[in-house]
């Protein structure tokens, strides 16, 4: 996915008048206010080939495994037929993009970050434990298809109707939009191909195979690009260590960047924040209350499936540092005194140290994490339009046929929207951090205030979860307004302690009254398995040791 998280990608286009000899236009990319012409890095012939080989078997496997969809459960949830370690690929290889081999990479370039950037992989394995424990077997327990379906049954149609629009919002609008024009970007800095041809291009390819297919085809193309993506970087990371000289070598020319835990007043991360503070507030979010995440976990065969998948997820994510982070690390020992920005780190590593024909596939792959993220954004957001609106508002009687087909129109629409607005990202100025980091800001603690206390409390309110979702909007801009030197996930926190305070005062005033009674699906296999709590106790041992090695 393209992160919501602040890696430090910060990456602008800036469309030049130019008066060569040709007369055209001239695309300028601009990193942190480096800007230079892009040159388009050159390829050998096996390289283009593996690439396009490679794009070919994906588009091909999705659409054959998703053949067979007949029912909305088919389409939309896999037929709720998942295994555990399809979901937890699927689940990395959406989460992760070229943002995390150019931002996070180039946070290990950096002598002020350096290692400490792999607390938002670290701390979001935590939070994976408490999805896997705590949120996922409510949520399979009642049969939904959609999160925000899980506030009516808690509360009303209300708080439902606000998450979904806020969802389908952000989606289309924002990240969709982001996440083509970061991959437009990327193919321009590749193949020098016109970032607008570049955006319908990956649009079109990633739309097609999931309006064919649904849920299946979307994980099925995740579950081969996120694998290619893994092996790739721990590749790369290989050769990169060799290069350097090996494991001490590398320790040694570090330079101090290998420590995470970072002092208080760091402007970035502080390590207040990270432990105890806003860091877990969009983990929670992300990987329990976000419909683009959560779908394929929704769709688990058994909550057995469902768990373990989760925290498969959450293994690979402890790993995922030290095949993003070390090659920005080592490329600052390699070709410090060469790179002139740090999110050319991981670029400038790969176009030197891979072989011919390898290059080829680590591009494909890149690209595929483009399309992974993209094609969980259309599905999930198809998902939520069908049965959050069309459904309940448009056509209550709808059959299974139409329903798949409103589906796909919906995801047709959302691709068309979310092209267009790739516009809006690049003319916002700011980087494409900002951009996202602002939006997603408004809604995110609120609507985890609006579960939490929802879940712990029966006598919160609908009309108490109605304004704390509402009042995040306008209290989240207030403060980045008024204190903009204030770090991000303060700002976070802040605004979830004033929500739910807010509630719990409204809710005492005006209690729930009702009883609340949640669905339950039949025949759904809820038996928990049996390694869950030692894998998860796994997990959480060795994410102390990590931050205790790497202190």
């Amino acid at each position: 996915m393209f992160s919501m998280y602040p890696c430090g990608s910060n990456l602008e286009v800036e469309l030049v008048s130019s008066y060569k000899k040709s007369c055209c236009l001239e695309f300028r990319i601009s990193i942190f206010g480096f800007t230079s012409t892009n040159t388009p890095m050159h390829f050998g012939a096996i390289d283009i080939i593996t690439f396009s080989l490679f794009m070919i078997l994906v588009v091909g496997i999705s659409l054959y495994a998703s053949r067979k969809e007949e029912t909305s459960e088919d389409y939309f949830l896999a037929g709720r037929g998942l295994s555990w370690w399809m979901i937890g690929i699927s689940l990395i290889a959406s989460n992760i993009s070229t943002e995390h081999f150019v931002g996070m990479a180039g946070q290990g370039f950096m002598a002020n970050i350096g290692m400490a950037i792999a607390s938002y992989e670290w701390i979001a394995a935590l939070a994976l434990i408490i999805v896997a424990l705590f949120l996922l077997p409510r949520f399979l327990k009642s049969g939904i298809y959609t999160i925000p379906e899980f506030l009516e049954y808690r509360y009303n149609k209300t708080p439902r109707m606000i998450m979904s629009f806020g969802l389908l919002f952000m989606y289309a609008g924002v990240t969709m939009a982001t996440v083509l024009y970061a991959g437009g970007i990327g193919m321009h800095a590749i193949f020098g191909m016109n970032v607008d041809y570049a955006v319908w291009l990956i649009g079109g390819i990633a739309g097609l195979y999931t309006i064919y297919g649904g849920l299946k085809a979307v994980v099925w193309s995740d579950v081969i690009q996120g694998a290619a993506l893994l092996i790739g970087g721990i590749v790369v990371t290989v050769l990169a260590m060799d290069a350097v000289g090996g494991w001490n070598k590398f320790v040694e020319l570090s330079e101090g960047r290998l420590h995470t835990v970072l002092p208080a007043n760091h402007p970035e991360l502080p390590w207040t924040a990270v432990f105890v503070g806003g860091m877990w507030l969009p983990n929670i979010f992300y990987w329990g209350l976000n419909q683009f995440i959560t779908q394929r976990t929704l769709a688990a065969k058994s909550l057995s499936e469902g768990q373990k998948g989760i925290l498969f997820g959450a293994s690979m994510k402890l790993i995922i540092p030290m095949i993003v982070v070390f090659p920005g690390i080592i490329a600052y020992e390699l070709y410090g005194s060469q790179i002139t920005n740090a999110d050319l780190a991981y670029p400038t590593l790969v176009k030197n140290i891979l072989p011919v024909g390898l290059a080829g596939i680590m591009f494909a792959a890149l690209f595929g994490a483009t399309m992974s993220t993209l094609d969980s954004l259309l599905n999930s957001a198809a998902t939520i339009f069908t049965i959050d609106f069309y459904q309940p508002y448009i056509n209550k009687r709808a059959s299974q046929k139409q329903l798949i087909g409103a589906g796909r129109i919906a995801t047709f629409v959302f691709v068309v929207i979310a092209c267009l607005c790739t516009r809006f990202v690049a003319d916002f100025g700011e980087g494409l951090y900002k951009f996202i980091q602002i939006w997603w800001g408004c809604i995110q603690p609120g609507i985890v205030a609006a579960f939490f206390l929802g879940f712990f409390s029966n006598r919160i309110s609908p009309v108490a979860a109605t304004v704390g979702m509402l009042l995040n909007i306008p209290l989240y801009l207030f403060l980045l307004w008024q204190f903009p030197q204030v770090p991000f996930l303060h700002h976070m926190l802040i605004c979830f302690v004033y929500i739910c305070l807010t509630m719990i005062i409204i809710s005492s005033f005006i209690p729930e009254t009702r009883e609340i009674v949640y669905p339950e699906k039949e025949g759904y296999d809820m038996r928990p398995s049996k390694t869950v709590k030692l894998w998860s106790f796994a997990v959480f041992v060795a994410t102390v040791v990590l931050y205790v090695v790497f202190r």
